[in-house]
């Protein structure tokens, strides 16, 4: 693992260096460029080169190389430009985590039993234990259903993206909605590309219902954080945010109760 690490960020740093001159703010490379790389700098081919550019996408550092010719207040982020194109680009600096400082609001547990036995502590253990819970219609407000998971579709001008799963939902009043959820467990952190990527495809294949991206992770204590994200300009910021524990449905007190009814506006 620690040999793949190096020899990934030692190619990303060739394409970079390829590309790169002082005061370039974007420039396109391709997928077709890891393999030159590589050989220059005498290493095999990865056997999995999405699994090169996923991960300084979504998970890992930049080599330092890079990130020293970030100017105060930018970083670098890679996006889709089209099929098997990339795009290095510098964007206002922003990190989507949650906060530490809010108050975790407890939810009974419906997980089915034989679920909760076998579930990992992994992106798919968040998707399933928000999708049995309701949490997506908890959160939002609106009743929502789960039209797919790992939706993987083309966008024009980003080429193919993965969706972790995909909602559609109705409230009182009949608006129709589409709420794209990227689920994060561990180490990884919301990527504001990713969220990026599901508002242009929900703004192109489904233009009548309102676009209402969500992420959600995992935190210490079987917290699950909820935040729904909004596209600003070019960058992504944080509409709203909840915290949320699944626990026995008599580990929610009068006081608890008590708690979330003087916090909740609609409440009489």
């Amino acid at each position: 693992m620690a040999k793949k690490k190096t020899e990934y960020r030692a190619i990303l740093r060739e394409i970079f260096r390829r590309h790169y001159k002082k005061g370039v703010t974007k420039f396109v490379f391709s997928r077709s460029e890891i393999a030159p790389a590589a050989k220059v700098l005498g290493m095999e081919l990865p056997a999995n080169l999405g699994d090169l550019l996923y991960s300084f996408r979504f998970r890992a550092k930049f080599p330092k190389e890079i990130v020293d010719t970030v100017p105060k207040g930018k970083e670098w982020i890679i996006e889709l430009a089209g099929r098997g194109k990339y795009r290095f680009r510098l964007a206002n600096a922003s990190r989507i985590v949650p906060r530490p400082d809010l108050v975790t609001i407890k939810v009974p547990d419906a997980t089915p039993e034989i679920i909760a036995k076998y579930a990992m502590n992994d992106e798919q253990a968040v998707l399933a234990k928000v999708r049995y819970n309701r949490l997506i219609d908890v959160f939002l407000g609106i009743t929502t259903y789960s039209l797919q998971n790992h939706l993987r579709t083309s966008v024009a001008g980003m080429g193919q993206i993965e969706i972790d799963e995909i909602y559609v939902g109705v409230n009182r009043h009949g608006t129709q909605f589409v709420v794209p959820v990227q689920a994060k467990a561990g180490r990884d952190q919301i990527g504001s590309v990713q969220a990026a990527q599901d508002v242009a495809c929900c703004s192109e294949k489904f233009p009548e219902l309102i676009c209402r991206p969500v992420a959600a992770q995992f935190l210490k204590g079987d917290v699950i954080a909820l935040l729904e994200l909004t596209r600003d300009g070019a960058e992504v910021r944080v509409v709203d945010e909840r915290h949320y524990k699944l626990v026995p449905a008599d580990a929610v007190t009068k006081a608890d109760l008590t708690r979330y009814r003087k916090s909740d506006p609609s409440a009489p």
